[in-house]
């Protein structure tokens, strides 16, 4: 142990390189399970969207009128948890949750598991993957603005 402080002591450039290292691997690895969370392909959720599963659209209401999957129902992430009660009749049916990235769907997947659905999933990528499919986008009429 008394070596590695020599060492640290003599190398700081190199031992802050590697503690620097060691942080973005492990916030990348963080950060892929937690987006993995019940994840689904865009083909998967298009099986599941088939036999009638509910999508919520968990962005915000403008990023919806731009551009949302098929049928989706627009619930932001923030309010999620207060208008579960009105998904109610969903809490043993598909339900399959995106946002931009992937990131915000698997945190609503786990909300919505946390209050008592049992077949939750979120969509792995989120829209941006649905979109590198070429999978179609749906508009709310009226609705401004563009996707990337």
């Amino acid at each position: 142990m008394q070596r590695l402080f020599e060492f640290i002591g003599h190398h700081p450039y190199l031992a802050a390189a590697a503690a620097v290292a060691a942080a973005a691997v492990a916030f990348y690895e963080i950060r892929e399970r937690m987006q993995a969370f019940a994840a689904l392909t865009a083909m998967q959720a298009v099986r599941l969207m088939n036999q009638g599963a509910l999508v919520i659209d968990l962005r915000g209401k403008e990023s919806y009128d731009a551009g949302h999957i098929g049928d989706a129902r627009n619930v932001p992430l923030a309010e999620l948890a207060a208008q579960a009660e009105s998904l109610k009749k969903w809490r043993d049916k598909n339900v399959i949750t995106y946002d931009d990235s992937g990131t915000a769907g698997a945190g609503g997947a786990r909300t919505l598991t946390k209050l008592g659905f049992t077949k939750v999933f979120n969509l792995q990528g989120g829209l941006n993957a649905w979109l590198k499919d070429n999978l179609p986008l749906a508009k709310t009429p009226g609705g401004k603005g563009s996707l990337k």
